[in-house]
């Protein structure tokens, strides 16, 4: 029997879910996609790096750190690259070497040699956290596992190592468990499974706020998403109003069990809007494209249509369409400036990799202006003696003419 108190907020929290029925609450409210040029700005300024870094990775990946030049340059379309490889590397000449013909090879640069050592410092260094990030993510899922293939297809996104499997893995054998043969690409049939349940780890990027919350005021607040509508976004009444009682509901978390969730109910909803905020929070740059995200979508419950959740929570999430391919943007974590607000400690990969392209590119910019300088001068040079040889070619044709008036004159006399 329930206490008074007790049934009257069931009967509050019974009409709240009376208000937004499954058929309103999923279906039949849209709202409407609305480019966020601060984000997309975000997006486009990190083009060059992904591309440089797929054309590395090529090199890195290949046996001995060293390609052929000509199947390297076959491989444009295969890396995404806007421009000749040999032209890409010409403004870029800091990230690879190339021998002299008559069979060139493609390898690291001394400069990218000493980023490369630098990485596995930073792994090192970080392993505790890579570890837990991945644990994270296993636990996540219903089975508590997740096949080496996903895991490997989303390896950059959360910062980890390309060898993960014998880098990081092996370190912790009390987290995890390897079933299977990977194979020397992790293509094989093989899963990476949660040996034991750590209930500290068990926490959400919004629980934990939350309870950092009351570490400050002594009172821990009801955990919950940070909605942020972007500058002279607005929702229709409608959608006002389901979002308030939407936000009303009980947080659910991602790594609570949902299998007794009935799949149109709100709560299911929102423990699905849950998985997507964590796994772009454990995400280096706290965005994810969307294909990718979708490969989990077995393990960690998520509807077919889990797309949807992004535009339909424009105050949590961001769909940017730049590259030619949705990226999921976790809104919360970017400034007003498009600037990351709380920096992950693998970024500094991209900042040294960046480091290292613009080094290579302010050289290449300098040769070229010394070669403008060079031709501008050989032009003004031949500019100025073509002036003189016309010059002397014009006093010479005076000369003779002055010469055959006075031989007319002679003639006369």
């Amino acid at each position: 029997m329930l206490l008074p108190a007790a049934a009257a907020a069931a009967a509050r929290a019974a009409s709240r879910l009376v208000a937004v029925s499954p058929s309103r609450r999923v279906s039949s409210l849209k709202v409407p996609w609305k480019r966020d040029p601060v984000l997309d700005a975000a997006l486009i300024r990190d083009r060059r790096f992904r591309q440089a870094s797929r054309l590395v990775r090529e090199v890195l990946l290949s046996p001995g750190r060293r390609l052929r030049f000509r199947y390297l340059t076959k491989r444009r379309e295969r890396v995404k690259l806007p421009v000749l490889v040999p032209t890409f590397l010409k403004r870029y000449p800091t990230l690879l070497s190339v021998s002299p013909p008559p069979e060139p090879f493609a390898s690291p640069s001394p400069q990218l040699l000493a980023f490369l050592d630098f990485a596995s410092r930073l792994y090192e260094l970080h392993a505790p956290l890579l570890a837990s990030r991945l644990a994270k993510l296993l636990m996540i899922s219903s089975t508590r596992a997740l096949p080496v293939t996903k895991i490997a297809s989303a390896k950059r996104d959360f910062g980890l190592p390309d060898d993960f499997l014998v880098s990081l893995v092996p370190k912790y054998p009390d987290l995890f468990r390897l079933v299977g043969d990977p194979g020397p690409d992790a293509s094989g049939n093989a899963f990476l499974e949660l040996v034991a349940w750590d209930d500290k780890l068990a926490k959400s990027v919004i629980e934990l706020k939350a309870d950092k919350e009351a570490d400050v005021v002594g009172i821990r607040p009801r955990p919950n998403f940070t909605v942020k509508l972007p500058k002279g976004f607005y929702l229709k009444k409608e959608m006002r109003e389901w979002v308030r009682d939407w936000l009303e509901l009980p947080y659910v978390s991602p790594y609570a069990d949902a299998s007794r969730l009935h799949p149109a109910s709100p709560e299911a909803e929102k423990r699905s809007i849950g998985v997507l905020h964590e796994v772009l929070s454990l995400t280096v740059e706290r965005r994810m494209a969307v294909p990718i995200i979708g490969k989990f979508c077995e393990e960690y419950r998520l509807p077919n249509a889990f797309a949807n959740a992004f535009t339909r929570h424009p105050g949590i999430f961001y769909v940017s369409l730049k590259g030619g391919i949705k990226t999921a943007v976790l809104r919360e974590a970017y400034d007003e400036k498009g600037e990351h607000v709380d920096r992950d400690p693998m970024l500094e990969l991209k900042d040294r990799f960046v480091a290292i392209m613009e080094e290579g590119h302010k050289k290449y910019l300098e040769d070229l202006k010394r070669k403008r300088e060079a031709l501008q001068k050989e032009r003004e040079v031949a500019g100025h003696e073509g002036v003189k040889v016309a010059v002397e070619i014009e006093e010479g044709h005076s000369e003779a003419s002055e010469g055959d008036d006075d031989k007319d004159d002679a003639n006369a006399q």
